[in-house]
């Protein structure tokens, strides 16, 4: 694979370490798929020069139901191409594909499909294995998910949805029963617990914590919140530096001013996801999430019949985007959707501009939107400069 010189007017570098920083002019060279040279200036001719915007790790995003129009549980495998091939049109280099509450002899079978079509994939986003937004959920907490479908995490179904290797990320509530032990079975298996549709006291997310838990699902949405004598998961959430919030930032499933709160009180363990559906990078209309219609409205996110909120149309550069208006740092925004989520799930290898780490790399314009992205030093999308 030929060298590659790429020099930015800004960009993202991560030193041994971290935190990013900003470093202006920035430049990475890259040789094989992997940053051969990372730093500050302009050294020799490049091969690409962006004059403006900044050059970032390519985002990572824990949290993708689905997009484009396909929904990743039952997507065949023409979507799953369209997913994997289009992604970087939003500066997703990295994506875990979520499926949410249903049968664990669903999820199962789905497993098991995914696993025979991921080697027939094109080139394009990184899939990084999969997680399951349920069934261990609570019905109080149910947002879009099926009540009906939700159930105890006992120890055979958490050895079905092992068997194919294939869950790195598991979303669960843990005061259902035999939540505690399967966190830790789990956990000792190399899966990332997040507490989620939680009706959980503060008392009993720490708990999960102590079992193994360190992320939270799309902190303040579908979980009990911040009272000031009854704490619920998104104290703990705030407070724990175990724990990693996740943050759905479109503006409308977190106020500006409670997602400011949290960035404020959890600088450097924020996370943000899309939860997109398949509704995202959609025009408005009827589309699915979990078997069930979804409706796509000309502005804010997709909805249930009900009008509970389902998912969104989220772009993960938007949420960068987004993050930086609300005069969050950029390097801070950029690490909440690169660097904190790859560690998180154990890729040190992605999320950061640094020597050794993978040649994923995104143009993000002024505007914050994707421009070009490259996967292992390859484009895989816009034209350069």
């Amino acid at each position: 694979m030929a060298s590659l010189l790429i020099t930015a007017s800004n960009m993202i570098f991560t030193p041994a370490g971290g935190p990013s920083r900003v470093l202006s002019p920035g430049f990475a060279r890259v040789e094989d798929g992997v940053i051969a040279e990372a730093g500050e200036g302009r050294p020799g001719t490049p091969d690409v020069d962006l004059p403006e915007g900044l050059l970032a790790p390519g985002l990572v995003d824990i949290q993708v139901n689905g997009y484009f129009g396909h929904d990743m549980v039952d997507a065949d495998e023409a979507g799953w191409h369209t997913v994997v091939s289009r992604l970087p049109e939003t500066g997703v280099t990295a994506f875990m594909p979520t499926f949410i509450t249903a049968p664990v002899e669903t999820h199962a079978a789905a497993l098991r499909r995914v696993r025979d079509l991921l080697p027939k994939l094109p080139d394009g986003t990184r899939v990084l294995g999969v997680h399951l937004e349920g069934p261990f959920l609570s019905e109080k907490r149910k947002g879009a998910h099926n009540a009906a479908q939700m159930t105890d995490p006992e120890p055979e179904a958490i050895a079905a949805l092992l068997e194919t290797g294939l869950v790195k990320l598991l979303t669960l509530a843990p005061e259902r029963n035999g939540a505690l032990d399967a966190i830790r079975t789990l956990t000792e298996a190399g899966v990332l617990v997040s507490v989620g549709h939680s009706d959980a006291t503060a008392a009993q997310t720490a708990a999960a914590a102590d079992a193994g838990a360190r992320k939270v699902t799309h902190i303040f949405n579908a979980q009990t919140g911040v009272h000031h004598r009854d704490p619920g998961v998104a104290v703990q959430a705030l407070i724990d530096d175990r724990l990693s919030p996740g943050l759905i930032l479109d503006l409308h499933h977190v106020a500006p001013e409670a997602a400011a709160l949290v960035f404020r009180v959890a600088p450097g363990r924020v996370v943000l996801v899309t939860d997109a559906a398949a509704s995202a990078g959609m025009p408005p209309g009827t589309y699915d999430l979990g078997g069930e219609p979804i409706t796509m409205p000309e502005q804010g996110p997709p909805l249930r019949a009900d009008g509970t909120i389902a998912g969104s149309g989220l772009r993960l550069d938007e949420a960068v985007g987004n993050a930086i208006g609300l005069g969050v740092g950029t390097a801070a925004a950029v690490d909440a959707a690169t660097r904190v989520p790859a560690d998180l799930i154990g890729r040190t290898d992605l999320g950061r501009i640094a020597p050794g780490a993978a040649a994923d790399l995104v143009w993000l314009g002024p505007d914050h939107r994707a421009r070009t992205t490259w996967v292992g030093g390859q484009e895989v999308f816009g034209g350069g400069s």
